[in-house]
This record gives C-alpha cells, sequence and structure tokens, in this order.
C-alpha cells in the first residue's frame, strides 16, 4: 500500500514537518504492519553563507568563490599527460586529508589583481560556514516534488479494505496549502487496470450486439440475449459475496469478460429455437413468412422451445462447471506416481490457484447464476416483447400484420 503526497512547485520553498504528515494517523491501524517514507530530511548540508558587501569590495564574485570549493571539492581538469598513444588528464582538487577539513576549506585563497598587484585572500575572509540538514533526496513526479509512504498489510486483510479505512480516516485531514494526497501503489494500478477492463468490456458487448443484430436482423432479440450478461455479473459478484472470496480486479475482470462469450450461447441457442418453431407454425398454417403468430401459438412456441433446450443448456454449463473446478480449486495429480503405482498424491492448491482460481470462479459464479435465470427470464422477457411490439405494431398501424422481430 502506497501514499503519496504531491507538492507544487510554487510551494518548493516549504519544509513539510513530517510529524504532521496524516498517514502516521493512519499507520494505527493493527492490521497494517510496519512503515518507510521515501523523504529523509536528516541528510547533514553544510551551507556556505556569502558576505557580498565584504566580497563586492573586493571584487570578488560569488560564482569565484563557488568554483574555487567545487574545484577543491569535486576537481577540475587542467590538462592531459600522453604516455605512448595513451591520454591521461589531469584533475586538480585538494587531498582527501584536506577535502573533509573545513578549516583546509575556508583557507583556501581567492587570488584577484588590484592595481596591477596579485592578491590572494582565504575564502574565510568573505564567508562563514553554519551546519544545516536538508533532504536525502527530492522525488518528483509530473513536475511537482513528491513524498511517499510505503506500508505492508498483513496476511490475510484486503488491500482495497485498507485503502477504503485509511480513506475514511484521511478525508477530514487538513493537509497544508498546495499539498495534495493520493493513494499509489496498488491501489493506483487497480484503478487503472479497472478503467482498461471496463472499456474491454463495453466493447466486447459492443461487438456481441453487431453481431447478433446483423444475424437476427432485430434489435429487440440481442437485447434479451445481452439481458443474460447482465445476470452472470449478477451472479458473479453474488457468489463471490456468499463465499467471502477477495475480488481480484484484473482477474475477476478478465472472467467477466471471457464469460460474456459463454453465457449468450446459451440465450442464443434458447431464442433461435424459439424462432425455429415459430417458423414451423407458420408454415403449418399458410401464413407468411414474417406475419403475426396468434399470442397463444406464440406463447406455445416459447414454452416448448424452453423445454426441448433445457437439456442441452444445462449439460453445457454443468460440463463447463466441472471442467473448471480443478482449475479453480488448484486440483493437482502427479501422473507419474499415478501410472506407475496407482498413487495419484493429489492435492490441492499450489502457486497457479492465485492466477486462474478468480477466472475459474468467476465464470462458474456467473455461468451458474445466469443458466438458470436464461431458462426462465429469457423466455419471460421473449414473450412480453411479442406482446408490447404487437401492441405498438396495431396502435401505430392496424393495418399491417407484418412482424419487425
Amino acid at each position: 500500500m502506497i501514499l503519496s503526497f504531491s507538492i507544487p512547485d510554487r510551494y518548493s520553498g516549504c519544509k513539510p514537518d513530517i510529524t504532521a504528515i496524516p498517514p502516521h494517523k493512519a499507520t494505527t491501524d493493527h492490521r497494517i504492519v510496519g512503515h518507510w517514507i521515501d523523504l529523509d530530511v536528516g541528510k547533514p548540508e553544510i551551507i556556505v553563507n556569502i558576505d557580498r558587501d565584504k566580497a563586492r569590495r573586493f571584487g570578488i564574485s560569488t560564482m569565484e568563490i563557488a568554483s574555487t570549493i567545487r574545484t577543491a571539492l569535486f576537481g577540475k581538469e587542467i590538462s592531459d599527460f600522453k604516455v605512448g598513444e595513451e591520454e591521461y588528464p589531469i584533475q586538480l582538487r585538494l587531498k582527501d586529508e584536506n577535502r573533509y577539513n573545513m578549516a583546509s576549506l575556508l583557507n583556501l585563497r581567492i587570488s584577484f589583481c588590484e592595481e596591477g598587484k596579485l592578491i590572494q585572500i582565504p575564502i574565510s575572509a568573505v564567508a562563514d560556514i553554519t551546519y544545516s540538514t536538508t533532504y536525502g533526496a527530492v522525488n518528483r513526479k509530473d513536475m511537482n516534488r513528491v513524498i511517499t509512504l510505503y506500508s505492508n498489510i498483513l496476511e490475510g486483510y484486503n488491500g482495497t479494505q485498507i485503502n477504503t479505512r485509511l480513506k475514511n480516516l484521511l478525508k477530514d485531514f487538513d493537509l497544508p496549502e498546495g499539498y495534495e494526497l493520493s493513494f499509489t501503489g496498488e491501489q493506483e494500478e487497480q484503478q487503472e487496470s479497472m478503467a482498461f477492463l471496463s472499456k474491454a468490456m463495453l466493447i466486447a458487448l459492443a461487438l456481441i450486439l453487431v453481431i447478433l443484430v446483423t444475424q437476427f436482423n432485430s434489435l429487440i432479440k440481442p437485447l434479451i440475449i445481452i439481458a443474460s450478461v447482465i445476470f452472470s455479473t449478477i451472479g458473479v459478484f453474488g457468489g463471490i459475496s456468499t463465499f467471502r472470496m477477495d475480488f481480484i480486479i484484473v482477474m475477476t475482470s478478465i472472467g467477466i469478460i471471457a464469460l460474456a462469450g459463454i453465457v449468450v450461447n446459451n440465450a442464443i441457442v434458447l431464442i433461435d429455437y424459439i424462432e425455429l418453431l415459430k417458423a414451423r407454425k407458420r408454415k403449418e398454417l399458410g401464413m407468411e413468412e414474417n406475419a403475426f403468430l396468434p399470442l397463444n401459438i406464440a406463447t406455445e412456441c416459447v414454452v416448448q422451445g424452453g423445454k426441448t433446450r433445457l437439456r442441452p443448456v444445462l449439460l453445457t454449463a454443468i460440463t463447463t462447471i466441472l471442467g473448471l473446478l480443478p482449475l479453480a480449486t488448484g486440483m493437482n495429480i502427479n501422473f507419474n506416481t499415478l501410472l506407475n503405482d496407482f498413487n495419484p498424491q493429489l492435492y490441492f492448491g499450489g502457486d497457479m490457484v492465485a492466477f486462474w482460481g478468480p477466472i475459474s470462479w468467476t465464470i462458474i459464479f456467473g455461468l451458474t447464476f445466469s443458466t438458470f435465470l436464461t431458462l426462465v427470464i429469457v423466455p419471460v422477457m421473449y414473450r412480453i416483447s411479442i406482446i408490447i411490439q404487437k401492441k405498438l405494431i396495431y396502435l401505430f398501424n392496424p393495418g399491417n400484420r407484418v412482424s419487425s422481430m
């Protein structure tokens, strides 16, 4: 879990009081273990204070003073030493024992000319030093300074729930002017993943709808079929809540997208068979191809279609669910010992169940719930659509007896 504080550059002169940062309040939660902050304010710092009036009297600029100190500490390449074809740079700087001695640094001479004479004065004549502390590093994101607090969560607790609780703890906290608080890390990744997968889900549903509309030459039937996807989503969240499973955003969302392509098959098979029965009835009665059937005959077709497709729909769902159970539970079989010693060494779990488990359970819950609703709700919705469309056509065009379904 990561909390980030963004400080815009217009407040770069302020030095935040770490004890006032709200995560110190948040880390009192017993479900959070350990916390680390990437802001080190205890790094020693030596500040060179230049007396500009004195430096001006001597005709010395601050750049000359800074350049002298920099050369003494970090060195300056003044020439090259050539041996054969190799060239070696010559660096000018103080010896090691003097570079870490403040007295030696302050006694460095700065040379300047006055009335034709070369004069040298020590840095201590125009500057002094003070000891302080500063930031160990300045981290930035999007050009703003960022302070980040990291922490771990005890095993058995959900990061999303902890983040929700921390947001409630921090919502009344008054941040200093210019500060912004945001949850990053896992929370930020989940939000990005959810946004991407939501778009993917909408695109998938749109493609399914377009294909169904072109195949059925109708808008009502595809909408009824798409309703089965909504039923499956209800089943997913209901199953996760009932069995108190963790909602893994990425894995569960991938499962929901895959589920959308599976559950529509049952509704397609059911509605397509009902349409086939209606076509047969029209032929028996000598009616036109798209003519409306009497409501009682259309209802018989809907009921008969549900009865006939009950077994294949249930068998398809059951076989899919049974096929996913080993993947969902992480069932492992040692085929080597099974074939040689007739001992399968069966066990459940493993590393892969963390990845495949949420996807499999998502499909199992959604398919179980949507299958039963498809066999009941879809025929009901189909019959209601017949009644509504028939009334609308009779209302706006009483002479028209042709269905546009």
